[in-house]
């Protein structure tokens, strides 16, 4: 097939404090479309990209972050994609695949990168990305592994209109819960109310004072709180979870582009209310993908779980896309769209 021009998003520096469009690059590289003699690499066209809030964390120069991005190469996450030449005897061409790939048209990757084989392809492919990918397994086990709900409890979701909270929203109603949102905008608000099905939602953004709201929502207290947000909004909440309350720790967004992370002070409710506080990897939980397929498929074929996305068309529109999570401009699950084949 012979070299072809692959568009890239290059990361141009390592980045410190907020995150900007001319922090990352749109570079045109060539890649050939050939396997190397005996490779047992898999060679992908990128199909769909997810703008995820852990990127963020892979810019910085912290010698102990995870697998952080290196200068001057490609930016690299969840994404679908469809197989071109396979060097693996589980993948052939043709097949269409979720896991770890690289920002660029074309990826050359280690199969181990490859997570799942896409089975259901009656539902849209951009679901890979989110609802029936990492977001979706990371809400599925946030809620119910780590959560431990149970009828009639009341539950708590910041940025509850991102790509998991909208998730574990509906997860927290279909148990029988009471669930309640926070968003950052009165369409999102709006959104979580009247598409999620939450009982109720509110813009954190017009409360002056976190803890005053959360009574008023939670005036017996909050029993799960799943936490995106941290800061201020975990320190008010640690006021009004309940005794035995769990706080399920899934991400931070507010810290990851501060150069000093916000103290929390009221760590003490920790004692007092037995509250149990525990942060999760979803990579440990992918073993259990069939069973959240199991749980999930039908209650989307159904209508009983809905799921909003964010589509950016292009390569050159992902450094937007991905600076503007970070600012609130998505509503849903931010997508960031290659090919549809």
């Amino acid at each position: 097939m012979g070299e072809v021009k692959n568009k890239q998003v290059i990361l141009k520096d390592y980045v410190t404090g907020l995150l900007k469009e001319s922090d990352l690059d749109i570079a045109e590289g060539t890649i050939t479309l050939n396997l190397p003699e005996g490779s047992n690499e898999i060679l992908l066209k990128n199909l769909y990209l997810s703008c995820d809030p852990f990127m963020r964390n892979l810019m910085s120069d912290i010698p102990d972050r995870f697998l952080p991005y290196a200068p001057a190469s490609p930016l690299a996450g969840y994404g679908v994609s469809k197989v071109v030449e396979s060097g693996h005897p589980d993948y052939k061409k043709g097949d269409l695949v979720w896991g770890f790939t690289k920002w660029e048209e074309y990826s050359l990757v280690p199969s181990a990168q490859i997570l799942f084989k896409i089975e259901h392809t009656d539902v849209p492919l951009s679901y890979y990305t989110g609802i029936l990918g990492m977001p979706g397994v990371t809400a599925y086990a946030g809620f119910f592994e780590v959560g431990l709900p149970k009828k009639g409890e009341k539950v708590f979701v910041s940025a509850a209109s991102g790509a998991v909270g909208q998730l574990v929203g509906q997860f927290a109603k279909l148990s029988g819960c009471y669930v309640v949102g926070s968003a950052g905008s009165k369409d999102k608000v709006d959104l979580l109310k009247n598409k999620f099905g939450f009982d109720d939602a509110f813009n954190y953004k017009e409360e002056p004072d976190l803890n005053t709201a959360l009574k008023r929502y939670f005036p017996e207290g909050i029993d799960i709180y799943f936490e995106n947000v941290g800061g201020k909004t975990l320190d008010a909440v640690l006021l009004n979870m309940r005794i035995n309350g769990r706080i399920v720790v899934c991400g931070m967004i507010s810290q990851y582009e501060r150069s000093q992370p916000e103290g929390v002070t009221n760590l003490t409710n920790l004692i007092t209310k037995r509250i149990r506080m525990q942060g999760f990897v979803v990579s440990d939980y992918y073993p259990k993908y069939s069973k959240f397929l199991e749980y999930i498929v039908p209650k989307i074929k159904e209508g009983k779980i809905v799921y909003v996305e964010d589509i950016a068309e292009g390569l050159e529109n992902g450094p937007a896309a991905l600076v503007g999570l970070f600012k609130g401009l998505n509503v849903g699950k931010q997508v960031l769209v290659l090919a549809r084949e």
